[in-house]
C-alpha cells in the first residue's frame, strides 16, 4: 500500500526528521487559507501515487495566497499517469543549496533491508544507478541489530563534507530506519533531502510503501489508504483477495498459483507474446472470483486474448470449468478465451467446456502458443 506524501511526512515528522510545515487541501479556498497561515512563498503539490508530478504541472510555486488558490484550482482534477488529483499539499518553500537522496527498501536478492544514499538527489534514483553508479552508496542492514551509529555516519559522510551536516544526516538516517521498521514498510525514501543556505538538512519530499501483509499490525497506517488514488483494477483485485499486477502486454493471464502464473508469463514471452498481467486466483473455483478476475482483465484495453491456465490439485478441474462457464455467461467478453485445464477431474472439465463450445487444452505449450497467435492476429 502506498500513502500520500503528506501522510509520509507526518510519520517522518513524528520520528524527529526535519520536515517543512504544510497541510493538505481539497479545495482552492482551503489552499489559500493554508498559504496565508504559512506565510511567504509556498509550494502547491499534487497528491497522487505517481511520479512525474512536476513534469505534468502538478507542482507549482506560489508567492501569494491568491496564487496558491489559482494553482490549486488548476491542479485539482488534473490527470497524472491515469490518476485524478483529489488533493494538494501546501507547504513552505525552502531555499535549496544541495539535493541528495536517502532511502531504505527491501532487497529481495539480499533478503535484507538496503539503505541507499546519493548526493545526486531530485532525480530518479534508478537513473542515478544506471548512468552514474559511483554516486550511489548502498548498505545492507542486518535486521537483528538495525542501523548502527557508525553505519549512519558512513552514509551521511558520503552525502556531505561539512561535519555539522554529516551529523544531521546521520541523525536523519537513524530516524528514517526507525520509520521503516515501525511502519512495516517495504520502501521509504526522501528525495530530495536538501541542505539550506544556512546549513540545515531537511526532508522536502517523502514516499512510503507498506507491505499489505503488515497492515494488520499498523491499523493507523491502514486507515491512510486512499482508494481514489489507486487504479480501479488493483482495488478490485485486493477486495477479492486476488494477486494482480498490471503489465504492458496483450495476453491476459488468469492462473491458479503464483508459481504457475510466473511460468505461464515466461512461456508467453518465450513464444513471442507479452503478458498483460500477473493474476493468481488461488485455489478457489468460486464463480464470483472468476468473474472478478475476468472483469479485471477485460478492463485493460490492451488485452487481445484471455489465457486460462489451471492446474487442478486440491481444486477440482470440473468445478473450475463450471466457474469459467458461469463467469462467461455473466460478462460480455469481446476477446477470445483459450483454456488449459489439467489435473483432478480434467476429463469431466473438458467435457463441460466442450458442451459450452469452448476450446480447451491439456498441454501448457499448446494453449500458450494458441493465445500468442490469437493476440498477434488481433
Amino acid at each position: 500500500m502506498d500513502i500520500h506524501e503528506y501522510q509520509a511526512k507526518v510519520l517522518l515528522r513524528k520520528a524527529g526528521i526535519p520536515v517543512p510545515p504544510g497541510e493538505v487541501a481539497e479545495t482552492p479556498a482551503e489552499a489559500e487559507a493554508i498559504a496565508k497561515k504559512l506565510g511567504g512563498t509556498v509550494v502547491v503539490k499534487a497528491q497522487v501515487h505517481a511520479g512525474g508530478r512536476g513534469k505534468a504541472g502538478g507542482v507549482q510555486l506560489a508567492k501569494t495566497a491568491a496564487e496558491a488558490r489559482d494553482h490549486t484550482s488548476k491542479i485539482l482534477g488534473m490527470e497524472i499517469k491515469g490518476l485524478v488529483v483529489q488533493s494538494v499539499l501546501v507547504t513552505h518553500a525552502e531555499e535549496i543549496a544541495t539535493e541528495a537522496y536517502l532511502g531504505v527498501l527491501v532487497d529481495r536478492k539480499l533478503q535484507a533491508p538496503l539503505f541507499m544514499a546519493s548526493p545526486a538527489g531530485g532525480i530518479d534514483i534508478e537513473e542515478v544507478a544506471r548512468s552514474t553508479p559511483e554516486k550511489l552508496r548502498k548498505l545492507r542492514v542486518d535486521p537483528r541489530y538495525g542501523l548502527l551509529p557508525h553505519q549512519a555516519y558512513w552514509i551521511a559522510d558520503f552525502l556531505y563534507d561539512d561535519p555539522d551536516q554529516i551529523k544531521q544526516g546521520a541523525h536523519i538516517a537513524e530516524r528514517l530506519w526507525r520509520v521503516f521498521i515501525d511502519a512495516g514498510a517495504s520502501m521509504v525514501e526522501i528525495n530530495p533531502l536538501i541542505t539550506t543556505p544556512s546549513g540545515e538538512v531537511k526532508a522536502i519530499d517523502a514516499k512510503l510503501s507498506v507491505d499489505d501483509n503488515e497492515l494488520f499490525r499498523h491499523l493507523e497506517i491502514a486507515d491512510m489508504r486512499d482508494t481514489t488514488a489507486e487504479p480501479p483494477a488493483e482495488m478490485l483485485a485486493r477486495e477479492a483477495n486476488l494477486s494482480y499486477v498490471k503489465l504492458d502486454g496483450t495476453v491476459g493471464c488468469c492462473v491458479n498459483g503464483a508459481g504457475l502464473a510466473m511460468a505461464t508469463m515466461d512461456l508467453v514471452s518465450f513464444y513471442g507474446g507479452e503478458p498483460a498481467n500477473f493474476l493468481d486466483i488461488g485455489g478457489s473455483s468460486n464463480p464470483d472470483k472468476v468473474v472478478t478476475a475476468l472483469e479485471i482483465i477485460t478492463a485493460d484495453a490492451n488485452v487481445k486474448v484471455i489465457l486460462f491456465n489451471i492446474f487442478g490439485g486440491i481444486t477440482r478441474c470440473d468445478d473450475v470449468a463450471k466457474g469459467i462457464i458461469e463467469a462467461m455467461q455473466r460478462i460480455d467478453i469481446k476477446v477470445p478465451i483459450v483454456i488449459r485445464l489439467t489435473g483432478t477431474n480434467e476429463d469431466a472439465a473438458l467435457e463441460i467446456l466442450k458442451e459450452a463450445g469452448c476450446a480447451a487444452y491439456t498441454s501448457m505449450d499448446d494453449v500458450v502458443k494458441k493465445a500468442v497467435d490469437l493476440a498477434g492476429a488481433a
